[in-house]
């Protein structure tokens, strides 16, 4: 089985520290997510960037639907396999 890998994209910094935040709660997550920033194609502001979250998911266990209602309620979604 391989390593599943969900990316949740959020419009700041602060949305992504609040969803991380939540997953251990929210989804039993023990590993602690990635957080990333993500500059937005050809946008030197800061301003443009977006924040990811990645979460492994070896067991193949978080239900995606799930993820992406979290994701939604900070304005964000998560990202097709």
């Amino acid at each position: 089985m391989t390593d599943v890998r969900h990316v949740l994209v959020l419009p700041d910094r602060d949305a992504a520290e609040e969803v991380a935040a939540e997953l251990p709660d929210r989804f039993g997550v023990t590993e602690e997510p990635q957080l990333v920033r993500d500059a937005l194609a050809g946008e030197d502001d800061a301003e443009d960037a977006q924040w990811l979250v990645v979460v492994e998911d070896p067991e193949s266990r978080l239900d995606r639907t799930a993820l992406d209602d979290l994701a939604a309620s900070y304005e964000g979604w998560l990202e097709a396999p």
